[in-house]
Formats: structure tokens, sequence, C-alpha cells
């Protein structure tokens, strides 16, 4: 069969059956709108920036366990969905961004328009492509979705002439892929994973420590069987929230810079750390050689070598999928003999309730003023703790990961590894689409939510239904809270001055507008928002505590054992 390339886009993106394209169209990519017109299997939506396009598949890729599909034009199109690609990349999420690109014979000739769009994305990619013939275009784009999907995921850019797609070939969809150059390694080494339970089940302070790879590579169930299984504490990273539910007493919760003590503590002085899908960042561990001080020995399971003894050194390295590792380690712990040691495990169950005991995570009520944390705990008591939570970056977003108790995976969206302000809004978006019943909040700031505030007009034409819980301190307020501890109380460009009124520009776009400035109305306004305003974008501006910082917080460059607490302050 005869096909354009802009038609073998569309036919393929359908034999992968991708339901929504986020894009915006321009000159390059107009024969494939075109196409996109012409049929109904694929959902176009059209967003009003092209970061927030990015943004958006990425939202749906994270709430759904589908690839993220973006489509924008060339030159400024493609360098507007950077920072969306990067997002991405730094959290390994699966997207496939296709760009368009000046015909083939202008390239190189600074044509209208024209970018290095294989060059630019390059470092922040999984992979690229520029196809120049339309008979490479099918395979291309199988590819793409293949390499975006398996081993550690991540974005892949398909860089497409507008002349390619025009132009015809006969179209044949590859039914499956083989690439010499690209093999994921899935099981993992049995005599490695020997090790790491015999490791685990002579341990006398053992320590589970759980990442977003758990999540996204649907391990949620097995890494629950195996931390009850063995009876040892377990905390998950900020991208690994609702890995392991947050209800069950073995979880510690959040390790790192605003994690918990009895996280931090066990962490730092277990003497065997099993570390699941997580790569040891400089926000979970803080101080490389404080954090390597402590005699212990370290497991590290993960699908990405490169991410094994990046940071620190390991002593059980095991390459392999998050999932199929942990099914054989409990296959071997069913026929293994039962702990021998069960009172040094005791009594570090003892120790750790003692740090547990400091109740770190306690904040002073105001009775005049809104704080935040209040706000986040009657949004998880409000809707069973069951809503998709899209977050934007700042203080509300490690208020969130702190106060809202995440008990499965894909529930808790946020931008962990490059920390892109603007998130938010396209992240729920992305969400409200691939889990149309379901609840979706997104909890942003008011500095946050200006980054992509014009895909408010999105959520107007596409009836999203989404809930923005804005924590309005009209600081920015991570930074605010920066410059109080280590810049002398300095709040240079941080105070947030002429903001709009949140209401009425909610209003203006067809929305429901809230204003809370009382603590004894915070309650009521969100129960008028979930289930009055059931159906309905409902923004709820919050005045809350221009002065609340977020603790525990561990200082840069220092160790996980060394944190302040709100007490200290």
């Amino acid at each position: 069969m005869m096909m354009t390339g802009a038609e073998i886009v569309i036919r393929c993106l359908q034999e992968e059956k991708v339901e929504y394209v986020f894009g915006y169209p321009g000159g390059s990519v107009l024969h494939i709108y075109d196409e996109l017109f012409k049929q109904d299997k694929v959902k176009h939506v059209l967003v009003r920036h092209e970061q927030a396009a990015v943004h958006a598949a990425d939202g749906l890729a994270r709430s759904s366990h589908k690839v993220g599909v973006a489509l924008v034009t060339s030159g400024p199109g493609a360098t507007n969905a950077v920072t969306g690609i990067a997002t991405a990349y730094m959290d390994s999420i699966p997207l496939v961004v296709i760009t368009g690109q000046v015909p083939t014979a202008y390239i190189g000739q600074d044509a209208f328009q024209e970018c290095d769009t294989v060059g630019i994305t390059r470092p922040c990619v999984k992979h690229n492509f520029l196809v120049k013939d339309v008979r490479d275009l099918a395979l291309t784009l199988k590819k793409a979705f293949y390499i975006a999907s398996t081993g550690r995921p991540g974005p892949v850019v398909v860089d497409i002439p507008k002349d390619v797609t025009a132009d015809k070939c006969e179209f044949e969809y590859p039914k499956t892929i083989q690439m010499r150059s690209y093999n994921t390694v899935v099981k993992g080494h049995l005599g490695q994973i020997r090790k790491a339970v015999q490791l685990l089940q002579d341990a006398k302070r053992p320590m589970v420590y759980a990442g977003g790879g758990v999540i996204l590579s649907n391990a949620a169930d097995p890494l629950t069987r195996l931390v009850r299984r063995l009876g040892v504490p377990v905390c998950n990273t900020l991208m690994g929230l609702g890995a392991y539910p947050a209800s069950d007493r073995q979880y510690l919760g959040m390790p790192g810079m605003h994690g918990t003590v009895e996280a931090n503590m066990a962490m730092q002085h277990s003497d065997v750390l099993i570390a699941i899908g997580a790569r040891f960042d400089d926000r979970v561990i803080g101080n490389v050689d404080h954090f390597c001080s402590e005699s212990r020995k370290i497991i590290h399971i993960d699908i990405d070598p490169s991410s094994i003894s990046k940071r620190v050194k390991v002593d059980v390295p095991i390459v392999g999928g998050v999932a199929e590792v942990l099914e054989e380690m409990l296959r071997l712990l069913d026929s293994d003999k039962p702990r021998a040691d069960t009172g040094a495990l005791a009594d570090w169950w003892e120790q750790i309730e003692a740090w547990r005991a400091k109740k770190c995570m306690h904040y002073t009520r105001k009775s005049d003023v809104i704080m935040p944390q209040y706000v986040i705990e009657k949004l998880h008591e409000i809707t069973g703790g069951d809503a998709i939570i899209a977050s934007d970056v700042g203080q509300h977003q490690m208020w969130a990961a702190q106060y809202y108790k995440f008990e499965q995976p894909r529930r808790w969206l946020n931008s962990g590894g490059l920390g892109t302000m603007g998130v938010g809004l396209p992240y729920a978006m992305g969400a409200a689409l691939a889990n149309p019943d379901r609840p979706v909040a997104c909890v942003t700031g008011e500095g946050s939510i200006q980054m992509c505030i014009q895909e408010l007009s999105t959520a107007k034409q596409f009836r999203l239904p989404i809930k923005i819980i804005s924590l309005n301190n009209r600081y920015l307020g991570m930074v605010r809270q920066w410059q109080e501890m280590f810049y002398g109380s300095r709040y240079s460009e941080s105070y947030m001055d002429s903001l709009p009124d949140f209401v009425k520009l909610a209003e203006a776009y067809g929305h429901v507008g809230i204003r809370v400035e009382k603590p004894e109305d915070v309650e009521p306004a969100l129960r008028k928002a979930f289930i009055e305003h059931k159906n309905e974008l409902v923004f709820l501006d919050f005045r809350t505590d221009p002065t609340a910082n977020v603790f525990p917080m561990v200082a840069a460059g220092r160790g996980l054992s060394e944190m302040i607490l709100a007490e200290d302050i």
C-alpha cells in the first residue's frame, strides 16, 4: 500500500495503540496534522505551548505505564520542547517526541525555523533519529517506541523533514524489532541474587531503599512481598513514593534532604543496604563521604549497569529488571531457612522506633493563618488517599511528598531529577486523560503555576476536571527558605510582587476559582471542589503562612545524620 510519510506517521501511532498525542502545529508538520484530521483513532490535544505538550505526554506516561507522545514543529517548536524532554530523561520516562524539520535539501542552510534538533537534544534523550528517507520512517518509529519503553525507559526524538512527510512509499509496520546494538538484560545473575539473599538473611541492621525504578518496572507488588517476607524496614525515595504502602508499619517514610529522621538514620546506620531501582542521588544520601564513612554491605539492583557504583561503590551489583530480580529473590527465600538471628532484628526495630518517636513531621497549627501541611493532610483525607497528585517544584512539592500518604504506585507525579517548575498542570492534564475515572489534583505554588498557566485554556477545551491546590505564600518558597537559612535572610528576588488575582484568572478561562484565607475554611473548600464541582476544574488559592519552612532538612554538603529539625530553629 503506497502511503505518504504523514500517513505512515499516523498509521504507526495507530499500530502502537496511541490514544492521545499532545502537540502544537506549525509549517513543518502540517502534512502530519492534515492526516490527523482525516482519522479519529488518535486524538490530538492542542496545548498552548510546546513545553506543556511534552510535560503532558510525560504525565500520561507516569500515570499509566504507556509511552507518551508529543508532536511539535521545527525550530522554536523543537527548542520549546527541550525542557520537557530533559525532564523526562532525568526521571527515565518513556516518551516519543516527533519533531518537524525543514526539507532535507534545506538542512544546514539556515532555513526559516531550522535548528539542529538532533544535536540540541542529544545530551538529554535516550536516543534520537533524523529520518531522511520515507522508506525508513516506519522502521524508525517502531525502533523509537521500542527503545523508549524497554530497559531503562526514556525519551526518544524522531526528527522528520517536511519533504519526507510528503514523499510516498509502500507501508509495512514491523511486528517485532531486533537491534544488534541495543539489548537489555532482564534476568539478574543468579549467583549475585543468592549472595544478596544471604546478606539480607544474615544482616543485623538491614534496610531496603526503593526508588523510581520499582514503579517504572511495575514491581510494587514483589517489593511489598519481599519487605514483609524479610520483616525489614523500607523507605521510598521522592520518585518511589507509592512503591510501598505508606500506612504500613515497616515503612519509614522518604529518605534524603527532606526525609524523616527514621528513614535517614536507618539508611546511615544499616549494616546491609539494598538499593532497588534507585541511584544514590545527592538529594537522597547527602554528602557521599559522610554516607560512605559507615561500614556496610550494599546490594544494588538496577536495569541500567551504568547506574551501579556510579556514585557509591557497591558490594553486590545485580543488573536486571527489578520485578524479575525481586521475584527470583522471593523464590530463593521461600526455599531458604528462616532468619537465624531474630534477636538482632528485634533490637534494630527497637532503635528505629526510638528514632520514629521523635515525630519529626510534627508541625504547629496556627489559628490565624493556613499552614500548608494542613492543606495537604486535608487533601489526603478528603480524597481517601486515592487521587493522582501532580506536583510542581518547590516547598509545596516537599509538603505533598511528606504529608500525602501514597499507598499505591503511579499516584505521584513530580519532576524529581531536573526539578522543573511548571510541570504540575500539564502533568495533571496527561494524567486526567489517561485516568478519566480517578480524581486528579495539581499541588502547586503561585510561582510554579505561572510557568504553564496558559494550559488552563487547554484544560477548558478538553473539559479536564483537575483540582489545582495552590499553596500561595507570596514567595518563591524554597528559594526564600535557603536565603533565610544560608544567606542571612537576604531575600533577593524571592518575593512575588504583582501577583494576579488567581480566582478571577481562573474564571476568565471559564473555570471555578475559590480563595481560602482562614484555616477553618480549608476543609469546606476542598469538599466543595471535589464534590460540588466534581466535573469542573477548580483553582483553590490557599493563602498560606509565608514563613513556613520544610523540615526535616539536610543542608547541602551535610550527611544524613546531620538533619536540621523544626525544633532546632
